[in-house]
């Protein structure tokens, strides 16, 4: 056989912690992070182009249908990380996400060349949902090819901590989408931005800075190599034959793809979710929070929590994963409510409900914020800090009590993201790892997760309940922690070459046998 479980050791004892570690965290999380700002890009952008590709005359349906082609790139994640997964597992784990940051790649730049629904009529959103289906496949297949590759490289008591790395890149990747978009809208005016003069629309620009974007990780990854265990495990014959049945039809592997999904990840999904892309909903839709205004609230954010990510995952190597992510359900649950409502009374909109209304000069239906006059009467909402300068919007002390506001829901999300990929990679064997690891994740925070901004958005518009959003977040979590106390294993400590050697030896043993049977045979 290639190489022993004893090499593969001493591999990761000595070579591997003399330095070509972060190029391995450095090659895979650059393509992550990639693409996770090509999926966000799209949902950072929703307040500015849901009206360009649906037809005209209702905001607030068409918000909610680019809403919904959103979260549709969610739902098929389950589906990339069975395809890419099953791939990963038989094939190996470089060559699956090279694939996916190449279908990645291609669908946002897609979005940035595709005609609005004034110029090609129904088949832009149609076209917009394919692209989007196309997303969701590739993302479902990135993330659990980045997090076992680096979770496969690194010493055994430092998995936290380095794959606290991988776990930085989805908030990497919307900061950097907010970032980019930032950016863009500086340079020109509203209108261009909006693409209302003539002119290359501003909107499309940062989907095809996608394209260099690419160009790049493409170059570090082609000169990547592939795991060290998953060499071990091809070399000497130990993969699976089919690792889609060995995941989901034997038992004991079933159920623990079902206990981190229902005990883990379901509830990591929507602490995700709400702590920065409800956030950043919440702010500019029901809060009236100006646009620019809240994107910088939320970026940030995001900037002085990313750290936390990092932390989480070093103290998880210390003193287990288990009740750190269950702590950060907890949290979550309990402070969402008052949380959400200092945000309403810091804004100073007054936002008190928020409904369908049709202005009766044009005609459009979209969804209001509403406040209350002196008597009670309601009244479409003010626009809360409208932005002039950046100048000016770091020096007013609302902005920063709104920051801090999200900064702690981005806390909370640190603490259930930060130790879950050591967790999960800890969970499952090598053979079928790709593949049993991906499905739960993907179910969590592309079911769970994906859906919660439009679920919150539509029991808002049809409850006039500003708050109601939160109620499906707070269960799905409550229900994790409550699963997750009960029957989620601590996996800290887990030495995965030794799981190897294990299988390996039994491996050893079976052929053993089938020769000693044979030489009795006369």
């Amino acid at each position: 056989m290639a190489t022993t479980a004893k090499d593969l050791g001493a591999f990761y004892n000595e070579e591997i912690s003399q330095g070509q570690i972060w190029q391995v965290i450095g090659a895979s999380a650059v393509g992550t992070m990639i693409e996770w700002y090509d999926f966000y890009i799209f949902g950072s952008l929703a307040a500015t182009i849901s009206p360009l590709f649906y037809p005209p005359g209702n905001d607030t349906f068409a918000y909610i249908a680019y809403l919904a082609t959103f979260a549709v790139g969610f739902i098929v994640r389950p589906f990339g990380a069975l395809f890419f997964g099953r791939i990963g597992d038989l094939v190996g784990r470089k060559y699956a996400f090279l694939v996916t940051l190449l279908i990645m790649g291609g669908a946002t730049a897609l979005i940035g060349f595709l005609p609005t629904y004034s110029q090609i009529g129904m088949a832009a959103p149609i076209i917009l949902l394919l692209i989007r289906v196309f997303q969701g496949l590739a993302l479902g297949g990135e993330y659990g090819g980045a997090a076992v590759y680096v979770a496969e490289h690194v010493p055994d008591n430092k998995r936290g901590f380095y794959t606290s790395f991988i776990q930085i890149t989805a908030t990497l990747g919307l900061f950097v989408s907010l970032a980019v978009i930032l950016i863009v809208q500086n340079m020109m005016s509203a209108d261009q931005f909006a693409g209302k003069v003539e002119g290359l629309a501003g909107w499309r620009i940062p989907f095809l800075i996608s394209i260099f974007l690419v160009g790049i990780s493409l170059y570090i990854r082609l000169r990547m190599k592939e795991s060290p265990i998953f060499q071990h495990v091809k070399s000497t014959g130990m993969t699976s034959a089919n690792p889609l049945v060995e995941a989901f039809t034997h038992w004991d592997n079933l159920k623990r793809v079902l206990i981190s999904l229902f005990g883990a990840t379901a509830g990591q999904g929507v602490v995700w979710y709400t702590g920065q892309f409800y956030a950043l909903f919440f702010l500019q839709t029901i809060l009236n929070v100006n646009k620019t205004s809240a994107n910088y609230i939320i970026a940030i954010a995001l900037l002085l929590g990313m750290p936390f990510f990092v932390f989480f995952g070093w103290l998880s190597d210390r003193i287990g994963r288990k009740w750190i992510i269950m702590a950060g359900l907890i949290l979550a649950v309990v402070t969402w409510m008052p949380i959400y409502k200092a945000m309403q009374s810091t804004a100073g909109s007054n936002v008190v409900t928020a409904s369908s209304q049709k202005n009766p000069a044009t005609g459009e239906i979209k969804l209001t914020a509403q406040s209350a006059d002196s008597s009670g009467n309601l009244q479409p909402a003010a626009v809360a800090l409208p932005y002039t300068t950046f100048g000016d919007f770091i020096g007013n002390s609302t902005a920063w009590t709104l920051i801090l506001l999200i900064f702690v829901q981005v806390i909370w999300v640190t603490m259930v993201y930060g130790p879950i990929a050591a967790y999960l990679v800890e969970a499952f064997p090598a053979k079928i790892r790709y593949t049993a690891l991906s499905l739960p994740y993907h179910i969590g925070n592309g079911v769970f997760g994906g859906l919660l901004p439009l679920i919150g958005l539509t029991v808002v518009a049809e409850t006039g309940n500003i708050y109601a959003g939160l109620y499906y977040p707070m269960v799905v979590a409550g229900i994790t922690f409550v699963v997750g106390s009960l029957l989620l294993k601590e996996t800290h400590g887990h030495r995965i070459w030794e799981e190897v050697k294990v299988e390996e030896d039994e491996l050893e043993a079976t052929i053993e046998a089938g020769e000693e049977a044979d030489d009795m045979i006369p």
